[in-house]
Parts: structure tokens; sequence; C-alpha cells
């Protein structure tokens, strides 16, 4: 891929926004420094709230009481210090088996730019966590990066992350390629180990998260930014078998966006029980960057529709019975607002809601499901961590 300079959504996403996902492929400008809120929340199987963040060089597990509104002295993950990516796309993630033992992985950047490896730790009880692992086989210097992590309805765990092992080698040997590549490992005994890694498609792009579902059997289905040939960076899926492996790449959206660069943008899926795939993404459409939801259906998107106005951000959406929440942050020229939709009808109308605002800096929102209720979740640098249920 031609050396990127710079991201080309200012206008669309907002200047504060597009200064913070400005991300340099090959360039020299260094990205302003600004405060490693990247951060993940899951409720464990007792309904317990839990987040992990990265201090120093370090994975920080948090568990808190009463649904957010006071956290416990947290369990470091990692005993030994090493680098922790910890921004926006690319931060610690957390899931939880149906044991109960918390799953905790992150990317560990390595000395050259723009490089990294997946890592993994398990803790039975939710305290003492086992020695960190490299999750897959390839111990290239390249990009293994910007990880997703999720438990399948079977019990398998799935990490899927962005890796560039076949444009270096489409490079040496002097083919064009377009992006990265989605990689994924399964592990069959919960995290104790991992299968080799295989690959699940070509063409990615290079820096926007993977988004990770059940589908209504409980096998995994990923959709992520891809780039469709030539270069039009709109969305895919895939769903694994029940043996892990890939089953045929398909186009979700359909805005045609052509752009030689990433926005750091990614996608958001959820699956309804009757089947109905739920998704939000940030695409340009007709010349104007903007925040969607949509229904994929059969190689179309039903219902598309944008989601606040130019200023919206990083959207993420969850389900649960009839149930559909979405969150997303929007700055309004002063503070940047929480807002949010929901539905308690499947998707044929939603409730619009400001949940909350900051003057600070903050991490993208995530809304997480626990049971038949939806929870919004939203690091700041002034708030700290808070939750808010979506009723």
């Amino acid at each position: 891929m031609l050396a990127v300079l710079g991201i080309l959504l200012v206008a669309s996403a907002g200047a504060a926004e597009a200064q913070q996902a400005q991300h340099q492929h090959g360039g020299a400008a260094a990205k302003a420094a600004r405060p490693e809120l990247g951060t993940s929340a899951a409720f464990a199987p007792d309904g317990t709230l839990y987040a992990v963040t990265k201090d120093g060089q370090h994975v920080l597990l948090h568990r808190s009481p009463d649904e957010g509104r006071s956290w416990e002295a947290p369990v470091t993950v990692n005993a030994d210090p090493e680098q922790i990516a910890a921004e926006g796309e690319n931060r610690p993630k957390l899931a939880f088996d149906a044991d109960g033992a918390a799953l905790v992985s992150w990317t560990r950047p390595l000395a050259k730019r723009f490089t990294g490896e997946i890592r993994f730790a398990r803790a039975a009880d939710r305290r003492h966590f086992t020695a960190p692992l490299t999750a897959h086989r390839d111990r290239q210097e390249i990009t293994h990066r910007f990880e997703s992590l999720a438990v399948t309805g079977a019990g398998k765990v799935v990490l899927a992350w962005i890796d560039k092992r076949d444009l270096e080698l489409a490079q040496t040997a002097n083919r064009e390629y377009r992006g990265a590549a989605i990689y994924a490992a399964i592990s069959d005994d919960g995290g104790r180990s991992f299968r080799p890694e295989q690959k699940l498609a070509d063409h990615s792009c290079e820096c926007c998260r993977i988004a990770i579902t059940g589908d209504t059997d409980g096998l995994p289905l990923l959709m992520w930014r891809h780039v469709f040939e030539p270069n039009e960076r709109d969305h895919a899926l895939v769903k694994l078998g029940a043996d892990g492996r890939p089953g045929a790449v398909t186009r979700a959206t359909f805005d045609r966006w052509r752009i030689d660069a990433c926005p750091h943008h990614g996608p958001s899926l959820a699956v309804a029980p009757d089947g109905t795939r739920h998704a939000v993404w940030f695409n340009e459409k007709d010349g104007e960057g903007r925040v969607f939801y949509g229904r994929l259906k059969d190689g179309r998107v039903e219902g598309q529709r944008a989601l606040g106005g130019e200023q919206a951000a990083h959207a993420d959406i969850a389900s649960a019975g009839p149930r559909v929440g979405i969150v997303w942050k929007e700055f309004d020229g002063e503070r940047t607002r929480l807002q949010a939709e929901l539905s308690g009808d499947g998707g044929a109308s939603f409730s619009a809601h400001t949940l909350a605002a900051t003057g600070g800096a903050s991490d993208q929102p995530r809304v997480i499901r626990r049971g038949e209720r939806l929870f919004a979740f939203w690091r700041t640098e002034n708030e700290g961590m808070q939750g808010y249920w979506l009723e």
C-alpha cells in the first residue's frame, strides 16, 4: 500500500476526532500525545461488571460491585512488564467463558513501527492470571495488531486480528497487495492453548477494529472494514464453521468509499434471536462521512440511516431479545456527548437519549449485555469509568 500521509475525513468526523485518529503509514509526523484510555468491559456470568485497562506496562482487571458506580483495587494481568497498546480501536479486550474464567487479550507493540503480537492470559478465579502467551505461531516483526476476542456459543475462544504477513510476501515478490489480512486462532480448551492461526480473508483495512458476535447457531460471525477492488473501503462478513474454518467472504456494506487511508473506525455487529443482523459503521457516502446503522440481509442493507450529526463517531451496538442498543460519542463544539438509541421492537423504531458529557478526552463507548438488559460503558479522562443502563 502506498504511504498514507493523513486521514482524509477531518471535515466529516470532526477536527478534534480526526486528529486523534490520525495514523501515519510511513510518514514522519507523530501522533499528538494523549491519555491512553482504551478500555473494554464485560459482565461475568454471575452478573458482576469488570473492565480491563492499561497502566504503564501492565494490563489491569477492575471489578465493580455496583454496576460501575465504584471500582475495587485492580488485579494485575501480566506480572512481567511489557509494552501494551491501549488506544481506541487497539485496546485490551475482555471476555468470560461459561465457567466464569476471565479471558484478556491485548496487542504488544514491537520495536519496529506498526508491528506487534497478540497476547492472551486467563484467570480461572479472575484474580490469578496465567503467564501471557502469544496466540500466533508466526513470530515475524510485522503487524499482528487490532485483535478482537470472543467466546462462541459452543464455548470456543476466538481471537482475530489484522495481519500483514501476506503483504510482506507480496512485497518481497514485487506483487501488489491491497491492505492487510484477517487471521484468527481458536482455543478448544477455554484459552489454555490455541490452534495454529488461519487466514480468514485477504485485503482487510489496516487499522480498524474487527467485530465478532455469535450467529443464531452460536457460531462466530466476523465483520471488518475491507478493501474491495480497486480500493473501496466498505465492510465484509465471514462466518466460521463448527470446525473453525471460514466460509465465503461476503460484502456487507455498499457505500463505495474510495480512499487510500484507514479511518480508524471499525464496525460493530449484533445478531438478534430472529437472525436479523444489526450493524453500525462509519463510511463516506455521497461525499459525506457519517456513522450509519443498517440491517444486513442477503447481500444488501435494509434501513440504512445516519446516526447523530456530522461529529458522530465510534458507534457500538448490541442486542438482547427484542432490544437493540446503539451508543456513540459526538462533539458539540464544546463537550463530547455520549449518545444512545434504543429499540424495544427489534429495530423497527428507536428512541434517542443523551447519557453523559465530558469536557476532556474520552475513550470509545461500548454497549454490553447482561441477560435481557443493555448497558452503556464509557471511560473519560475527567469522570473515569462510568456505566448507564439503556432503559
